[in-house]
């Protein structure tokens, strides 16, 4: 696995898509041609995706994920979930002590938001087909992780045939703590310390839904 150094900040998350798609081109990570598929995690790794897939003519779909944040702490993950995945740091869980019932309530609220999103996005339209391909998972960033394992083990379950994870900038610790769910890491960009993904940006403005929809087409 790969996650090779570069200690310029990104203007925006175009840039940060060519950065990726740069450290792709430069090891085998994007082998397979026509049976590639980019993901984008919702929202904010769409637009990092969409440069990936443009610049690999391949196809680009989006993961609808969601962190389940710790109640009155939001800003800590317990975990995350896709429509058919959820991950859970049990050790927070206990930590924290949050109960069973303020659990199910996270899960419950995040994923009425879930889907939500996916109805927004998709329109009805099913997720691109995993089975038997390359699938490159794309984000602005990894910080905790939690949702980009949820994306990369449903990934799993859905029959890709390999996992490639991509994103712009991460702790230099990720790729080893992505060992487990994907075939190959691929970040340009690990600051050390790392101290917040939007630190890597020059502008991290939010994107919206309408921006994923129109990147999606």
């Amino acid at each position: 696995m790969s996650a090779a150094r570069q200690p310029a900040r990104y203007r925006d998350r175009s840039e940060a898509g060519q950065a990726v798609l740069a450290a792709l081109r430069a090891t085998d990570a994007a082998r397979g041609g026509d049976e590639i598929l980019v993901v984008g995690l919702a929202r904010g790794g769409v637009p990092v995706a969409a440069e990936v897939a443009r610049g690999l003519g391949a196809d680009l779909d989006v993961a609808v994920v969601r962190k389940l944040g710790a109640p009155g702490h939001e800003e800590l993950a317990l975990g995350a979930i896709t429509r058919d995945r959820m991950v859970l740091n049990d050790a927070v869980v206990r930590s924290l002590g949050i109960s069973q019932d303020a659990l199910d309530s996270v899960v419950a609220a995040e994923r009425r938001e879930l889907l939500r999103r996916e109805t927004a996005y998709r329109g009805g339209r099913p997720p691109a087909p995993m089975r038997g391909r390359v699938v490159i998972l794309v984000d602005d960033g990894i910080a905790t992780g939690a949702t980009m394992r949820a994306v990369a083990l449903d990934a799993r379950d859905r029959g890709a045939a390999r996992i490639v994870i991509a994103v712009p900038t991460a702790p230099d610790s990720a790729a080893a703590e992505f060992g487990d769910v994907a075939d190959e890491f691929v970040c340009p960009h690990t600051p050390n310390p790392f101290l917040a993904v939007g630190l890597s940006y020059e502008r991290f403005d939010q994107t919206s839904d309408d921006q994923v929809r129109d990147l999606l087409g």
